[in-house]
């Protein structure tokens, strides 16, 4: 899946400030025993998975999910193997405003691609991520990711 033009438009828009919504790619990573990578937000201060805004660079949405799982845990892309090329889940959640940044509350259009691996966190990015844990598909906060990360790993 090859980012569109009204993907690409937005993501090179972030660094001008667009606050319509930032089209991000995430990363729902499996281990062997079925449990799913979970990261400590620093700005959201919550339990989430790995991902982030695409750039301009990613020739793909499953190409920037991957990359943010790398930036964010220090895994590298050698060792994780997507587990398809379509998106398991699309969301559009509300993100908050962050007066630090200067940015006000909008929207984040969310590509979920689910990848599997036996690799371990490596380095965290500290700038972004307090902590990673290996936790039960189960306790996916969004009902909808949860029960599709679970059909999925079954």
């Amino acid at each position: 899946m090859r980012l569109g033009a009204r993907c690409q438009r937005l993501a090179a828009r972030r660094s001008a400030k667009e606050f319509r919504g930032h089209v991000t790619a995430g990363a729902i990573l499996a281990d062997p025993a079925g449990r799913v990578l979970h990261v400590r937000h620093l700005a959201l201060n919550r339990w989430l998975l790995p991902g982030g805004h695409t750039e301009a660079n990613d020739v793909s949405l499953l190409a920037a999910a991957q990359r943010e799982l790398t930036e964010e845990t220090g895994i590298p892309a050698s060792v994780v193997i997507p587990a398809g090329h379509r998106p398991l889940h699309i969301d559009a959640p509300r993100i908050p405003a962050n007066t630090a940044k200067g940015e006000p509350e909008h929207r984040h259009f969310d590509f979920r691609f689910l990848f599997r691996t036996s690799a371990d966190v490596v380095e965290l990015q500290t700038e972004e991520v307090t902590a990673a844990a290996w936790r039960s598909a189960d306790t996916i906060e969004n009902e909808t990711l949860r029960s599709r990360v679970l059909e999925a790993l079954r």
